[in-house]
């Protein structure tokens, strides 16, 4: 499936960091990350070993002059949008325009019964994410909400302060085709991560969308709610794991008994969720997949510092 009639957006690679030891342990991470060519630096929203999302990235962007700032992905459930707003614009203002949010419909039931929070079906949850969406889309953008949701309900709210861009990008991740709609028409970015069911830790969750097959179905749904808007979306993909290696087919068969059973070792190569290979061959990859299904922007791992950073320099800006 070629992208035909889409625009061949440049690369961009963001790093996600959830930890960090210190505060030297963080400054060190974005100045590595912003050495290494990354263009992006950003965290995670979980109530376990993770930092909170938004506090690091002003100090990031005290570190950094270069960096862009997001979170990959936020749960809507943790965050009220008109709060929201007003966080993510000061953030704005702060780094002199470099700010960008990624949100989540949540999907951890124990993160959600530590904070005492109902978590609801899944219909439901997503429903919220899309109130949240349009409402966020709004109040960053300068406009007085007045909302009477099924969920949300705004009486003459603004954002104060104003953002500095125009217009702050808005990512909506995840896995289902739903949420995948909402980011199709209302977003800015449709953030991909080929997951399925989450096992009752919370946390795990199935690569029930990895295979080829799937990717195209995933990619196909976005095209056709996206319509019009396609031109002007952004496709990210979350790479779950980086190996560089001269073996690739004997790493993906042990990376496939050993932790993704329901993979074979070629589709383990071959999904835009994992990166197993020499440098060229990943580079090669990333440019094919950008051809056939769009996919330009890339959030790696912490640990996929020193093994990414050929291909970053390689590819970013292209």
């Amino acid at each position: 499936m070629a992208t035909t009639g889409t625009q061949t957006r440049p690369f961009r690679f963001s790093l996600q960091v959830a930890q960090a030891e210190s505060r030297e342990d963080w400054v060190d991470v974005v100045k590595r990350a912003d050495g290494a060519g990354f263009d992006m630096i950003v965290t995670g929203d979980h109530l376990e070993q993770c930092l909170a999302p938004l506090l690091p990235l002003a100090t990031a962007a005290e570190v950094s002059d270069r960096l862009r700032l997001g979170i990959m992905v936020l749960n809507n459930d943790l965050h009220h949008p008109s709060l929201l707003a007003r966080d993510v614009a000061t953030l704005d203002l702060l780094s002199d325009g470099r700010m960008e949010v990624g949100i989540g419909a949540g999907h951890s039931k124990p993160e959600y019964e530590r904070a005492g929070i109902p978590f609801d079906d899944a219909p439901t949850r997503v429903g919220r994410l899309q109130e949240a969406v349009a409402a966020l889309r709004s109040l960053l953008d300068g406009e007085t909400v007045d909302i009477e949701g099924e969920h949300y309900t705004l009486r003459g709210e603004r954002c104060e302060p104003r953002p500095v861009q125009p217009r702050v990008p808005i990512l909506v991740g995840g896995a289902g085709r739903r949420v995948h709609r909402i980011a199709a028409r209302h977003a800015d970015a449709v953030g991909f991560t080929g997951l399925g069911r989450v096992h009752d830790d919370g946390q795990k969750a199935d690569p029930a969308r990895f295979a080829v097959g799937w990717v195209n179905e995933d990619v196909e749904a976005v095209r056709a709610a996206a319509g019009d808007r396609l031109s002007n979306l952004e496709l990210q993909v979350l790479v779950q794991a980086i190996v560089v290696t001269d073996d690739a087919s004997s790493t993906a068969d042990q990376i496939s008994r050993r932790h993704l059973p329901s993979l074979k070792p070629t589709e383990v190569i071959e999904t835009p969720y994992m990166m197993v290979g020499t440098t060229a061959a990943i580079t090669e990859k990333l440019i094919e997949h950008r051809e056939r299904w769009g996919f330009s922007h890339y959030t790696v791992r912490r640990e996929a510092l020193g093994q990414f950073d050929p291909v970053i320099a390689e590819l970013a800006g292209r």
